[in-house]
C-alpha cells in the first residue's frame, strides 16, 4: 500500500491514473471520495476483482479513512495493492485511530523541476515566472497563471481546509495566505502575523501549521553549530508555487528552496535516509540560505544570488567554524568557478546535475 501526498493541481491523479491498466479516464479501479457514486463503491468494495491496483483519491476527508483502508489492506492484500492519494499531508492526517505502521509507503509528489523540463535558460524562465505546477507550466499564459493562482487559493481554503480542519475564520485565514508571499525567505515573525489579522499567536501559528499540512507552505529552521552563536528559534517559509512570490530575489530563493526540498523528500522516500532543509544564520546577520541534512550531518550549504556576484562574504566566515563539506553558491549566470577550496561558484542547473537534485 503506498500513500501519495502533495499539493493540490501538481499531478497526482494524472500520474496515478496512467498506472493502470489500458489507461483512461473513467477507469473503474480509480475511486474518488468526491464523487457520490464513487465513494458508494468505496464503503461496498465495489472495484474490479480482476485489476491488480486499486486508486482511493482523497480518501482521508473521509473521517474513519484510516480504519477503511487498514481493512481493506488486511483481507485483501494478496490479491490487490492499493494507491492512495490526496492533496494533504497524509502522515499527519493517518494520526489516531488503528496504527498503519508497516503498511504503507509515504511519497511525496513535486512540482515540475529545471532538470526535468531539461536545464535550459528558457525551462528556468519559465518555471520562475509560471511556477511548477503543470496547468499553468504548460500554458504559458499570464492570464492563465492569474486564474489558477485565485482558483487554487479558493479551493485550498474553501475544499480542502473545511474537510479536514474546523476553522471558522475562513477569511482570516485566506488574509493570512495572501500575506504569506511577501514574507518568504525572511525570518519569519508569527507575532507580527496574528497582529496584523487581530488574532492570537496560537491561532497564527495553528493556522501557519494547516496550510504546511495541506501542501501550501513550509517552514524550514536554523542550523547550529558549536562555534558561532546561531540563531535557534527563527524559521523561514517558503510556498509550493514560488510563482505567487513578488520579489524577484524571494522568488529565485524560493524556487531553489522547492528544489532542495524535493531532493530531500526524494532520498527520505525513496533510500529511508533522515533528510533535512535548514538555513544558517547567527545573531549577527551573517547568513547561508540553506544546509541539507542527512541523517542529521550537514552534506552541503547553498547560498543564492540573482546575478553572478563575487564570493559571499559569509560563506568562508561559516566554512571556518562549520562541519559542512561544501559551499554553493548558486546564480542564473553563466560562470562557473571554484575561488577557494570546498567552496563553488556555479550556474544553478550545473549545480542539480552536481548534486544529482531531481
Amino acid at each position: 500500500m503506498v500513500f501519495l501526498g502533495g499539493p493540490r493541481q501538481v499531478g497526482k491523479t494524472t500520474f496515478a491514473q496512467s498506472l493502470l491498466k489500458k489507461y483512461k479516464t473513467g477507469h473503474p479501479a480509480y475511486l474518488n471520495w468526491d464523487d457520490v457514486e464513487q465513494r458508494k463503491k468505496i464503503l461496498e468494495k465495489n472495484w474490479p476483482i480482476d485489476e491488480s491496483l486499486i486508486i482511493f483519491d482523497e480518501l482521508h476527508k473521509y473521517a474513519r479513512w484510516r480504519n477503511l483502508i487498514k481493512g481493506f489492506y488486511d483481507t485483501q492484500k494478496g490479491s490487490h495493492s492499493f494507491l492512495i492519494t490526496g492533496s494533504a499531508r497524509l502522515d499527519y492526517y493517518r494520526k489516531g485511530g488503528d496504527s498503519l505502521l508497516g503498511r504503507y509507503h509515504y511519497y511525496r509528489m513535486h512540482p515540475f523541476s529545471a532538470r526535468e523540463l531539461g536545464g535550459s535558460d528558457q525551462d528556468i524562465k519559465s518555471l520562475l515566472k509560471y511556477g511548477g505546477f503543470p496547468e499553468p507550466l504548460f500554458k504559458q499564459s499570464e492570464k492563465t497563471l492569474r486564474r489558477w493562482q485565485l482558483q487554487r487559493l479558493e479551493r485550498v481554503v474553501r475544499e480542502d481546509l473545511i474537510d479536514l480542519e474546523r476553522v471558522k475564520e475562513v477569511s482570516l485565514l485566506e488574509r493570512l495566505a495572501d500575506a504569506l508571499p511577501d514574507r518568504v525567505g525572511s525570518p519569519l515573525s508569527v507575532k507580527n502575523l496574528a497582529q496584523d489579522l487581530q488574532v492570537d499567536f496560537k491561532t497564527a501559528d495553528r493556522w501557519i501549521h494547516i496550510l504546511e499540512n495541506l501542501y501550501y507552505a513550509y517552514r524550514i529552521p536554523p542550523f547550529g553549530s558549536p562555534r558561532i552563536k546561531a540563531v535557534k528559534k527563527e524559521q523561514k517559509l517558503y510556498l509550493w508555487d514560488w510563482s505567487v512570490v513578488g520579489s524577484e530575489g524571494a522568488k529565485l530563493e524560493n524556487f531553489v528552496a522547492g528544489h532542495l526540498l524535493k531532493f530531500c523528500h526524494f532520498v527520505e522516500d525513496t533510500e529511508g535516509h533522515k533528510m533535512e532543509l535548514r538555513f544558517l544564520r547567527d545573531v549577527y546577520k551573517r547568513e547561508i540560505d540553506f544546509i541539507v541534512l542527512k541523517n542529521k550531518k550537514p552534506l552541503f550549504a547553498v547560498e543564492c544570488k540573482s546575478g553572478e556576484k563575487q564570493l559571499s562574504p559569509h560563506i568562508p566566515y561559516f566554512l571556518e567554524r562549520t562541519s559542512i563539506p561544501k559551499f554553493y553558491q548558486v546564480h542564473l549566470g553563466k560562470t562557473h568557478r571554484a575561488p577557494m577550496d570546498r567552496v563553488e561558484i556555479l550556474p544553478f542547473t550545473k549545480f542539480c546535475v552536481q548534486e544529482n537534485i531531481p
